[in-house]
């Protein structure tokens, strides 16, 4: 049997955008050289990223002129998917390079690492005390390009109107103007915006310039790394916590309601059931903390407010920064942040976990169902979001949907916490833990670090990666590989 030309031409549209993603990545990787114009000591380092660089560059330029299709084809869901799946894979273990160079580290800590940056996750197992310049400022670029989403970064805003497929592949279904090319250009300038806001405040803060552009960088991604060891709370400062709460919010805050804000459409955004359940939250969750917790092992309530409520931010929007260190928490306090870290942020966001969308519908979707017994049986019940300026009226078939994905997350969760308490730890940390790695966060109860087994390493590197491309992406994706293979063989 022949293969279907039209597949031909698909796979070859999706290894030429695959060709394109590694190039850009590969001139990304050089972007830390830059810190070598501050500190000429690290010049030893250079070839450490130059050299998987050019590699990683020069196979992408194989594959984006060589094998580019003479006419492009618009990717749907399925094709887009294999794209940002490859090119993950393949950016995630050349970007590892750098830190077995410098830092001699195994293969495993490595791509922990990797992985840990680019999906925006936060959890480390370098000691940055001891770290060169160039190295952290690379951990903070992988989540800022990461948060952002590498593919939309390397294709979208390049390669000019390509279909949705990319932007759904990655999380972010909502567009802000009907054109791909022209919404991933807003997405940009609104993320470059933070960024820059982010490093003028923190410098006014007290922050050191390097500093201040890192956890720029790692605030609006809702990624969390930290040039200091004690992030945050390595400062003790009111004044830089309150410049990282908003950062944390703001990449928190979906693409489209951001868009929404910026543009005075104040009423859109109140309107929107997301924000409402984000600020409920918060409402409910720093009290808790302060009164079951913090009131009790902190100083002052002026020192317990500021932990319960940075605390409550960085969980909820999964960017991970901490202002304390949990030594002294109880279940009750862990029990609240796992909570939080497992509902996790705003949908097309930066940020990860099941995301406040999903939990909102489900609510909404329970509170319709206990009404309706009290309704006439004729009665129609049509309920609907605010998304942006829009009502996006619910489905039985989008409840499923939903549903299906928090079976699959919760499945993966019980799973992760298993392997983790298996190494030893109690059953309260192991959740703890995986629940961080699992939405991105990055908050550590000290289980991951560099003397932590392999297994225990992977099973966090999986789950970080599972929660950043999120399941059905990665299912539908694997599936059409498979079902393709199976075609060219024939």
């Amino acid at each position: 049997m022949r293969t279907d030309p039209k597949l031909k031409q698909q796979y070859r549209t999706i290894v030429s955008y695959v060709g394109l993603v590694l190039l850009m990545s590969g001139i990304l990787m050089c972007t830390p050289l830059v810190a070598l114009i501050a500190w000429p000591e690290e010049w030893v380092y250079a070839l450490s990223f130059i050299l998987p660089a050019a590699v990683l560059s020069g196979i992408g330029m194989v594959l984006w002129r060589v094998v580019r299709p003479r006419v492009t084809i618009i990717l749907t869901l399925k094709e887009g998917g294999v794209v940002v799946l490859i090119s993950w894979i393949v950016v995630l273990l050349f970007s590892a390079c750098p830190f077995m160079n410098i830092q001699g580290f195994s293969f495993t800590q490595a791509v922990f690492e990797s992985v840990s940056g680019w999906t925006t996750t936060g959890l480390s197992v370098i000691d940055v005390s001891k770290a060169p310049h160039v190295l952290l400022l690379w951990r903070s670029i992988m989540q800022l390009a990461g948060g952002a989403g590498l593919v939309i970064i390397m294709l979208a805003a390049i390669a000019g109107p390509m279909g949705p497929g990319l932007s759904i592949a990655e999380g972010r279904s909502d567009q802000l103007v009907p054109h791909v090319r022209r919404s991933v250009e807003l997405v940009l300038v609104i993320y470059t915006g933070y960024s820059l806001l982010g490093f003028v405040m923190y410098l006014f803060a007290g922050m050191s310039p390097f500093d201040s552009i890192n956890h720029a960088f790692t605030a609006v991604s809702t990624g969390g790394f930290s040039t200091k060891p004690m992030s945050i709370s390595e400062w003790d400062s009111a004044a830089i916590e309150a410049v990282s709460i908003p950062l944390m919010i703001l990449g928190n805050l979906n693409f489209l309601t951001a868009y929404m804000l910026l543009n005075g459409k104040l009423k859109y955004v109140y309107r929107n059931g997301e924000i409402r359940f984000m600020v409920l939250l918060i409402v409910i969750a720093v009290p808790a903390l302060f009164i079951l917790l913090c009131a009790n092992i902190y100083p002052s309530l002026g020192k317990s407010f500021r932990v319960a409520l940075f605390e409550t931010v960085s969980a909820l929007t999964t960017t991970g920064f901490t202002s304390t260190v949990y030594t002294k928490w109880d279940d009750v306090g862990k029990g609240i942040l796992i909570l939080l870290m497992i509902i996790g942020g705003g949908t097309c966001s930066t940020a990860g976990g099941m995301k406040q969308y999903r939990i909102y519908l489900l609510c909404k979707s329970l509170l319709v169902e206990l009404r309706r017994p009290f309704l006439p049986r004729t009665a129609v019940i049509e309920y609907y979001i605010w998304v942006g300026d829009r009502k996006d009226f619910i489905s039985d078939v989008h409840i499923r949907q939903v549903a299906l994905f928090i079976s699959l997350y919760m499945l993966t969760f019980i799973m992760g916490t298993g392997i983790i308490a298996a190494h030893g730890f109690w059953i309260g940390d192991a959740m703890f833990e995986f629940a961080s790695s699992l939405s991105t966060v990055g908050l550590s109860v000290s289980i991951t670090s560099a003397s932590s087994p392999p297994l225990l390493l992977w099973t966090e590197t999986i789950g970080m990666f599972l929660g950043r491309l999120e399941f059905i992406v990665i299912i539908v994706s694997i599936r059409k590989i498979f079902r393709d293979m199976v075609s060219f063989l024939r």
